[in-house]
């Protein structure tokens, strides 16, 4: 934390209150959409987990009957607008057209309708226009304030400090901790990296309404990047590895990887999003082959920006990894109690 930036830091914390009482007066609207909205979002720049979440709650609203879509901004992406993606089986979508996130989003929920924009009320609508959705999932919607949502889910991450919530850019923080009293529910995620406990008892303190879960994420298998197969985990565990990514928290991708049995000789980072050039990849092949590795080991986001093209000496595998809750069933039912009690009054 840089001591230059706390002016800075002051202003944003500043303009926030001025933004939330311009919400709050009505002096900027709030649009509402036909479908309930359920936000996932953060208080801090990336790498909280997120992503994973969002899939997770996706695939509980399917297995309820629910048809949810998902809105997103499309971090990164090339060109602006809308772009909706239909539900299709074995669905791909190219990151630099509509972002890495709701790329991986599409290749894991091929059968939930996407809708790619900065504005997520038009994506919204866009939505209920071309698809026969009953709720919407705002990715990382918690300081979206030009759309309304029925319930909002806030994401932290318990390798990351949450008592010392300085604002960008002297800290991580879009917010200050205290925004947490909008929370409907917040789930702790990295519990497998680090005790909750602190954590969970600054969230008590700040809303005693919010419900709390803990989860952990869990490496459900492995892909060979180059041929898209499978590949039983068991099979690489113990093998030499240089692991690189770029996502917000490298620490906790390179921290799961030994969790998960892997044998790390080199660890690379790069910036969050990075797009991976065909010259790079080949010489993250050379670092590896110095350092002894026998494969090289990624994220499914980082794969999603790697070129369309593209060749490696060595195995590249992707890590599949999935959000896995503590009481799930709990953790379903506040979510869907309060979608049926928006469903009940509409």
């Amino acid at each position: 934390m840089n001591r230059l930036f706390w002016p800075f830091a002051a202003g944003l914390r500043a303009g926030l209150a001025l933004r939330r009482a311009a919400y709050r007066y009505g002096l900027f609207p709030r649009h509402h959409l036909n479908r309930p909205v359920v936000s996932v979002g953060n208080l801090t720049v990336g790498g909280t987990g997120k992503t994973p979440l969002v899939m997770y709650i996706a695939e509980r609203l399917l297995e309820r009957g629910w048809t949810p879509s998902i809105l997103s901004r499309g971090y990164g992406r090339r060109r602006g607008g809308l772009i909706a993606i239909a539900p299709q089986s074995h669905r791909r979508a190219d990151s630099r057209e509509v972002g890495d996130e709701p790329a991986l989003l599409a290749a894991a929920l091929p059968e939930v309708p996407m809708v790619v924009g900065a504005n997520r009320y038009y994506a919204g609508r866009l939505a209920e226009e071309r698809f026969p959705v009953d709720v919407h999932l705002l990715d990382d919607g918690f300081q979206h304030w030009g759309l309304e949502r029925n319930v909002d889910v806030v994401v932290i991450d318990v390798t990351q400090p949450l008592a010392r919530s300085s604002l960008l850019p002297a800290g991580r923080f879009r917010e200050p901790a205290s925004a947490l009293e909008r929370a409907d529910v917040v789930v702790l995620t990295r519990a497998e990296l680090a005790d909750p406990t602190g954590h969970r008892e600054i969230v008590v303190r700040l809303n005693r309404r919010a419900k709390v879960f803990e989860s952990t994420l869990c490496l459900r298998s492995l892909i060979d990047a180059q041929s898209g197969s499978p590949i039983a985990p068991d099979a690489m565990r113990g093998r030499r590895a240089l692991a690189f990514c770029g996502i917000g928290n490298p620490r906790a991708f390179f921290a799961d990887l030994r969790k998960w049995g892997f044998e790390l000789v080199r660890e690379v980072v790069y910036g969050d999003h990075h797009r991976y050039g065909r010259g790079e990849l080949h010489r993250l092949a050379g670092r590896a082959r110095g350092a002894g590795a026998e494969m090289l080991l990624t994220t499914e986001k980082d794969l999603a920006n790697f070129p369309p093209t593209w060749k490696m000496e060595l195995p590249v595998i992707a890590c599949v990894a999935r959000l896995e809750i503590q009481d799930a069933d709990a953790f379903e039912e506040a979510l869907i109690s309060r979608l049926h009690s928006v469903r009940s009054v509409s």
